[in-house]
């Protein structure tokens, strides 16, 4: 009776190199594909999301909208520099806890204003223009056009981060800093209240918007 064949050693370490190049190729493929990703693909991808959720925005309520958005805004914009800019010097001087809650904080705010602003949909087009270079970084020019006609222009500053093109700071009408405004405003509060009552400011915002309490704030 024959004894039955086993495979060899030999025939292991080939399936294991075999098996090792394909991850290795599977990887390369994926880390291409991602740096393949324009600021514009970004914009896109955010977008479309907008769009998406406007469509279902009555169905879905505030905190629906919310809920759509939120995992997108972290993916895409750059929370950790735009909430550090928005602080801006002061920020040296919150301790490392109070960045971390000032910047997840400030995350969800800018996602439930996006839920807040673009709550339903009534025929607007969403379009992505063009990009421009920016010294190292790219700003994305996109066009916001209502069913009445008007359009509202809204550039966003791109930073390469790794493999993929995060939003930095958002323009209204190509030329009024979002964050610019912003800084404004935190300064003020953190005059009066400190680090803690940004904290607390930022979370109430984002608890009356989530809310559909947007008029209250």
């Amino acid at each position: 009776m024959s004894k039955p064949i086993r495979p060899s050693l030999q025939a292991h370490k080939v399936a294991g190199m075999g098996l090792s190049l394909l991850l290795t190729f599977a990887m390369s493929a994926e880390s291409t594909a991602a740096l393949s990703l324009s600021p514009e693909d970004s914009v896109h991808s955010f977008y479309d999301t907008l769009l998406t959720t406007m469509k279902g925005g009555p169905t879905l309520g505030q905190s629906g909208r919310y809920a759509r958005l939120a995992p997108v805004v972290m993916r895409l914009f750059d929370i950790s520099l735009m909430a550090r800019l928005a602080v801006g010097p002061s920020w040296a001087t919150l301790s490392p806890a109070q960045q971390q809650q000032v910047t997840e904080a400030f995350g969800h705010y800018i996602a439930a204003t996006y839920a807040d602003r673009f709550d339903s949909y009534s025929g607007e087009q969403l379009q992505v223009i063009g990009e421009q270079p920016y010294a190292t970084e790219v700003i994305v020019q996109t066009r916001i056009v209502k069913s009445t006609g008007d359009t509202v222009n809204l550039n966003y500053r791109m930073r390469q981060n790794g493999s993929c093109w995060q939003i930095a700071d958002v323009y209204l009408d190509g030329s009024i800093s979002q964050l610019a405004t912003q800084r404004s405003e935190f300064h003020s509060i953190l005059q009066r209240e400190g680090a803690d009552g940004l904290i607390m400011a930022l979370n109430r915002k984002v608890d009356l918007l989530t809310r559909n309490l947007a008029a209250a704030s």
